[in-house]
């Protein structure tokens, strides 16, 4: 891809961390929710930063905007959570202009997720971007990147076998319980939280378990309501938590909190106990670790399982990477036409001037002069000149930026570049 230059002043950045070198503590730290997510934009836009998405999963916390410096966004994001920009930079990447681009191509290609080709991100990227444009912090720009990543996900999705397979966070946690837990029919499990991965989980238990003994727990009940309807589950009240889990073979915590929810002081048991902490940051104390009789698994351990899948999945990379150039190629050329459409449209102002003053020039010097043909005929003349510079701009083997240089210089033009 040719190198080119997004904006004059700001460039394109990406800064963010994710499970590759940071763990699900450190992601924790930097972890945003719906409301800090809508802070750091208001911010932005008093900062004046032109264009901001921010993706927040249990993976990954990415800001993707404008800045003249990564520092701008670095700063943000630290200012709004709790991690340090110390902590940021011993785990942290920062990509500019088009690896930035080519970044989000790959996440939301599902080629950088902690297990490949889990397309959740897809669905997540909507709601960055559109609640960056509630802000109005979504310009043409992200907006047009947003819609070509989403265009790539689905024609790999549609076209490769990427995502085939059952394989998420999920569907490893209970294969983890059905490959470590014997008599799985006949154990209690009890589900802490109704978080996506939660409910995800809690469809494959019954799927896959033919359990009828599971028990749902969630602070606002209503919730657990909903979903034990769907499921039909049994539901219990917050205050129960502590004599459920005494009783819980199984403990799925899903609570997606900022702090622990489950401490060492909650669990009273003599049997094995395993609980499985699907949450970001994590949800179960480490004092959990020390007890006797538990078993304590994270998100991140249930995804390093590879099994089949994911290995028959790995020979589809060559083909998605392949989409991913053909959809960045249009965005490429789209930005590459953004970038002198200015010039174009000053070229052409400046020869409907000249076009003007000779038209007025003639019209004072012939007697039969038709003044609407010579205007039609000039435009046409205008049109045809204009389509040949933008053609020649489009160019492959075109220098544009040396190109856009020299038409400013031989006709003097005076170009509004916002």
């Amino acid at each position: 891809m040719k190198d080119y230059h997004i904006s004059r002043h700001n460039s394109f950045y990406t800064i963010g961390l994710n499970h590759k070198k940071a763990d699900a503590e450190v992601r924790g730290k930097f972890s945003l929710d719906d409301a800090g997510i809508d802070t750091i934009l208001q911010q932005a836009k008093i900062e004046e930063i032109d264009g901001l998405l921010i993706t927040a999963t249990c993976n990954r916390t990415e800001l993707h905007g404008f800045a003249q410096h990564p520092y701008q966004l670095i700063k943000l994001l630290c200012n709004n959570t709790m991690g340090t920009v110390e902590e940021f930079q011993e785990v942290a990447y920062i990509y500019k202009n088009k690896d930035a681009i080519s970044h989000l191509f790959k996440v939301g290609a599902g080629l950088d997720s902690q297990i490949l080709g889990d397309f959740e991100i897809i669905s997540q990227l909507r709601q960055s971007f559109n609640r960056s444009k509630k802000h109005g912090i979504a310009n043409p720009f992200v907006e047009r990147l947003c819609n070509s990543v989403i265009q790539a996900s689905k024609r790999i999705k549609n076209e490769t076998g990427i995502s085939s397979g059952a394989t998420s966070v999920a569907f490893a946690s209970v294969q983890y319980i059905l490959k470590h837990i014997p008599d799985i029919s006949t154990k209690n499990i009890l589900l802490f939280g109704t978080g996506k991965i939660g409910r995800n989980t809690c469809e494959n238990l019954i799927k896959h378990t033919k359990n009828p003994n599971i028990t749902l727990i969630n602070r606002t009940k209503d919730k657990a309501d909903k979903i034990a309807g769907k499921f039909h589950l049994q539901v219990k009240d917050y205050g129960e938590l502590q004599t459920e889990i005494r009783s819980a073979d199984i403990l799925v915590v899903a609570t997606g909190a900022k702090f622990p929810t489950i401490s060492k002081e909650l669990i009273y048991t003599k049997k094995p106990l395993l609980i499985l902490d699907l949450s970001v940051p994590k949800n179960v104390s480490n004092d959990v670790l020390n007890l006797k009789n538990v078993t304590v698994i994270h998100l991140d351990q249930l995804s390093q399982m590879t099994d089949e899948t994911l290995e028959n999945r790995k020979k589809y990379i060559p083909q998605a990477e392949k989409i991913i150039e053909e959809v960045k190629d249009e965005f490429t050329q789209w930005l590459e036409t953004r970038k002198f459409a200015p010039v174009i449209k000053a070229l052409k102002k400046k020869l409907k001037s000249m076009k003007d003053e000779e038209l007025d020039f003639q019209s004072k010097k012939l007697s039969d002069y038709n003044m609407e043909q010579a205007d039609i005929i000039s435009d046409r003349i205008i049109q045809k000149i204009t389509k040949q510079f933008a053609n020649h701009l489009k160019d492959s083997n075109t220098d544009a930026d040396e190109s856009l240089e020299l038409i400013r210089k031989v006709f003097q033009l005076e170009v509004n570049s916002k």
